[in-house]
């Protein structure tokens, strides 16, 4: 999947501290078309964009209870894109005020070395899969829905099949810390979205 918009901001010193703003739900495949229809009606003036990405999950065990984790990227279908190296914090989920999940986010372009990179820093390849859909944008919200596909013999992209009957439907925005505003926009939006889809602020931990 591509790399999240970037907010465009001066910086004075240090760093500046992006946050995601997420809301999560899933779609049949045969509703598909009517969701895609859906939002090319309330999104931004322009064709959406389509990818086919391979992603990487890589653990690094350590003396703290949970592993950390890091997500590498990389496109498929367009040539000479570069890898791109994920680090999504844990959810702050204790906040009833906020309508949606909001983690730390942090993304960047890497060099094709990445996996062997990670590998050479004590990670270990956790697991792997194929994601392939649309991208839609609505100002600074991005709205994804992509279906993931297991990847049968590992390295092997061309060897996959579907996890699911289902499509995810994922929509998010990135910005510094403290703009909670921006989920109050994305829960009018999910709005419009129901009742073709249901996007929800969704615990991670009551998946596990």
């Amino acid at each position: 999947m591509e790399a999240p918009p970037v907010t465009m901001m001066p910086v004075t010193g240090g760093t500046i501290n992006m946050m995601e703003y997420l809301l999560q739900g899933s779609v049949l495949d045969q509703s598909l078309e009517s969701l895609l229809h859906r939002l090319r009606g309330l999104c931004d003036n322009m064709e959406p964009e389509t990818f086919l990405d391979h992603e990487v999950v890589f653990l690094l065990k350590g003396q703290q209870a949970s592993p950390f984790v890091l997500r590498a990227r990389r496109s498929m279908d367009k040539s000479g894109m570069p890898w791109h190296l994920r680090y999504l914090g844990q959810p702050e989920i204790g906040d009833k005020n906020r309508h949606a999940l909001v983690r730390n986010c942090v993304d960047i372009a890497t060099s094709d070395n990445l996996t062997d990179f990670l590998v050479e820093m004590g990670f270990r390849m956790d697991h792997e899969f194929v994601a392939k859909g649309h991208v839609f944008r609505k100002g600074i919200m991005k709205i994804v829905v992509y279906k993931i596909f297991r990847i049968l013999m590992p390295g092997n992209t061309e060897s996959i099949e579907p996890l699911s009957l289902s499509y995810l439907v994922e929509l998010n925005v990135v910005a510094p810390a403290g703009q909670d505003v921006v989920s109050d926009d994305m829960r009018n939006f999910a709005e419009q979205l129901k009742p073709l889809v249901h996007l929800e602020k969704i615990d991670p931990k009551r998946l596990m």
